[in-house]
């Protein structure tokens, strides 16, 4: 009988979580506005943002390193609960500001008043004036809270039913998802979506209520908040993927007909993680846009998803702490390398400037790991001696330990 899942058993988890609390503090005293000043206001959104795509990218490997499902959508979800986020953030920041434009009137205007110079200081830009049905519910936070949950949990159970049940799989699933991202962003691009088209959501960072607080403090709190859901967002998978549970998603991954012919439900397990995954992915998208400030739809995009892949391979798949590595070296050589931090390299007749090559050169990195380590940059821990009487984190790959997930 499999031990049951517990923090001394697990001790990557246990180690991830310790490294996590101590970057968190770290940033913190150095921060500005609460710390020493050391780290400017925007690197602390920077990192705080780079935290929220590092829960993206575990939820990224649960359901493709651990159940064997390439999505490439998961960055949509990401999106929605961004764009969920962002709908009470603009409609509350806009109704402050035209309330306080409006009261210096002899009349006070009514709340249909109100509501329609709301609605045309949001829509105008595409030529609308009045709220879209999609936005029947963006006065209220508690119920775009919700939405940031339903709307991708419902949209992922659907999908999911439909492809499980027919039992696509592999590239066939991998294609379907792809154009589910695709059909998306091009809907949201399209200015009647009633989510403002092309201009997307703005001024997202500009929270309602807290005008007496600064960005600097802002940014910490944002940052804070990112933390904490990847630390319970990494303990939920952990727990997920963790003894006999753990073995049967993995067991899907590596021959799902054996497992059903063993009578486990395999359209049940894999729709589960992919609803899950999911929807802890537009838990991180909605923290994130709030730090970015903006949200449009080429965010959804395709790509979008294709790069979340790539840092999960990176990183390791089918390990959670490797999704979590692979997703913040990345995220942070981007902010480095296309925010003018790597300098030019003049080469004569031609100069590389890495926010052109940026990109050449992460493709380049996603094939010379796929090549020469396949296990990732977390496969670098497996050179580190172990137990032998080892009991936790039943990982699957070579090194995993292969032979105790086979004992009963």
């Amino acid at each position: 009988m499999r031990p049951r899942f517990t923090l001394a058993g697990n001790p990557s988890v246990l180690w991830a979580l310790l490294v996590l609390a101590i970057f968190t503090l770290g940033v913190t005293v150095l921060a500005e506005g609460v710390g020493a000043g050391v780290i400017s206001t925007s690197f602390v959104k920077t990192l705080g943002k780079t935290l929220c795509l590092c829960l993206a990218a575990v939820a990224m490997d649960v359901v493709w390193g651990y159940c064997g499902i390439l999505s490439l959508g998961h960055m949509a979800f990401f999106g929605i609960g961004g764009y969920a986020i962002g709908q009470w953030l603009m409609t509350a920041r806009t109704t402050d500001i035209v309330a306080q434009n409006l009261a210096g009137q002899p009349l006070p205007p009514t709340p249909r008043e109100l509501e329609q110079a709301v609605a045309s200081q949001i829509f105008g830009v595409v030529g609308a004036e009045d709220f879209p049905w999609i936005w029947a519910f963006s006065d209220s936070l508690a119920l775009q809270l919700l939405m940031v949950v339903l709307v991708p949990g419902l949209l992922a159970g659907l999908f999911g039913w439909l492809a499980f049940r027919s039992r696509v799989t592999g590239v066939y699933l991998s294609i379907l998802t792809q154009g589910m991202t695709l059909a998306l962003s091009l809907w949201l691009f399209q200015n009647d979506s009633g989510l403002r088209g092309n201009n997307g959501l703005s001024g997202l960072q500009n929270i309602p209520g807290l005008d007496q607080w600064g960005q600097d403090a802002i940014s910490i709190g944002f940052f804070w908040a990112s933390a904490l859901a990847l630390a319970l967002g990494y303990l939920l998978f952990a727990w997920l993927t963790s003894g006999r549970r753990g073995a049967v998603i993995r067991a899907i991954r590596d021959d799902e007909a054996r497992v059903r012919f063993l009578g486990y439900g395999v359209e049940g397990t894999k729709l589960l993680v992919f609803t899950l995954t999911a929807v802890v992915a537009a838990i991180a998208g909605a923290l994130y846009y709030p730090q970015a400030g903006i949200i449009n739809p080429g965010e959804v995009a395709p790509l979008a998803s294709i790069y979340l892949a790539v840092w999960v391979a990176i990183g390791g798949r089918g390990r959670l702490y490797g999704a979590a590595l692979g997703a913040a070296l990345v995220s942070l050589m981007s902010s480095w390398f296309t925010g003018g931090g790597a300098p030019d390299i003049p080469l004569g007749v031609y100069t590389i400037r890495w926010t052109d090559w940026w990109t050449v050169l992460l493709g380049l990195t996603f094939v010379a790991v796929t090549l020469l380590a396949p296990k990732g940059l977390g496969g670098l821990f497996d050179l580190v001696p172990r137990r032998a009487n080892r009991q936790g984190d039943w990982g699957p790959d070579d090194g995993a330990w292969r032979s105790e997930e086979g004992q009963p």
